[in-house]
């Protein structure tokens, strides 16, 4: 109802066992892979140019889709900058017998325009035809505003309790069941080759944030004895392009539980095959994965407590 953005984008999927994990839900890596690309469809219909992938704010996963459900992904510009723009994302399910719709997430994205040639991308504003679209413009301001301030905080946070030394004499780290978070620690290694990336040649940041999904599930499942189910992605930012031929390296650790929830920490590096003989990896992604398991009831499982 009512006027549509010229900027907006739908995407639908139906959800076949080939997307679907044991529990013959939706993975979260499809998923994710499917936002990233809609949402960039929508910044390039914008901005008339090839955009790139800078951040996600927190995903939250709301709800979970099944083999033979319909996925939806509106996604549209909220509002330009000088050269970036936020994205709102907006996915929903839809049972095919019932015709009821649920959301499943709602996050907004990051995109910078890529130049052409030398020339520098002034990105035109965005045209504004609802109450809505008036709304998420002045919403985008802030967020922008939060998203700068979030990152200051927590490099901030960083250098201060690396002042503080050791962590391992808190009694967290004393429990005589706590579980050493080595033993979570997961290295997979992805070779970029062209259906990973774009027309040119940057590897797609869905794709990438379906690869961290898959080594940060297998670093959570070492702590129960199921299947992690993810619920939320927190600070996904890129600080650097990776290309068709890099080899990524993923890295995934438990930072932590709380009790029916865990954090796992994800770092991607990337080399191209002189970086590799060298070992001068480029850090281009880190994200914190927040994962929660069920038993054959339903019923959230516990986890263990972890030892640095």
């Amino acid at each position: 109802a009512g006027p549509r953005s010229p900027m907006a984008v739908c995407m639908c999927q139906a959800v076949l066992p080939a997307h679907a994990g044991p529990r013959g839900e939706l993975g979260a890596g499809p998923l994710l892979r499917w936002m990233d690309a809609a949402a960039c469809l929508a910044a390039e219909k914008h901005a008339g140019v090839s955009c790139v992938t800078v951040s996600m704010d927190d995903i939250q996963f709301e709800e979970a889709a099944r083999v033979g459900q319909i996925i939806a992904i509106r996604t549209k510009v909220n509002r330009a900058f000088k050269t970036s723009m936020e994205v709102g994302i907006k996915v929903t399910v839809q049972d095919v017998l019932t015709n009821a719709e649920k959301i499943v997430s709602v996050a907004y994205a990051t995109y910078v325009a890529k130049p052409v040639g030398a020339a520098k991308v002034e990105l035109k504003p965005v045209q504004l035809l609802s109450a809505e679209d008036h709304l998420e413009h002045s919403l985008a301001i802030e967020r922008r505003r939060i998203r700068l301030g979030y990152v200051q905080v927590f490099q901030k946070l960083m250098q201060e309790s690396n002042k503080e030394g050791d962590f391992c004499t808190q009694h967290t780290c004393e429990e005589k069941d706590a579980v050493s978070t080595e033993h979570t620690h997961v290295q997979s290694t992805e070779l970029v080759l062209p259906p990973h990336a774009n027309h040119h040649g940057n590897t797609f940041g869905g794709q990438i944030m379906a690869w961290m999904q898959t080594v940060a599930s297998i670093s959570a499942s070492r702590l129960c004895r199921s299947h992690p189910i993810l619920k939320s992605v927190n600070m996904f930012k890129f600080w650097g392009p990776s290309f068709v031929g890099d080899r990524l390296v993923f890295n995934a650790i438990v930072n932590n539980t709380f009790h029916n929830s865990v954090e796992v920490g994800v770092r991607v590096e990337a080399y191209n095959c002189e970086e590799w003989i060298k070992d001068q990896p480029r850090h281009i992604n880190s994200a914190f994965l927040i994962f929660n398991a069920v038993n054959d009831k339903g019923e959230l499982l516990t986890f263990p407590r972890v030892k640095p």
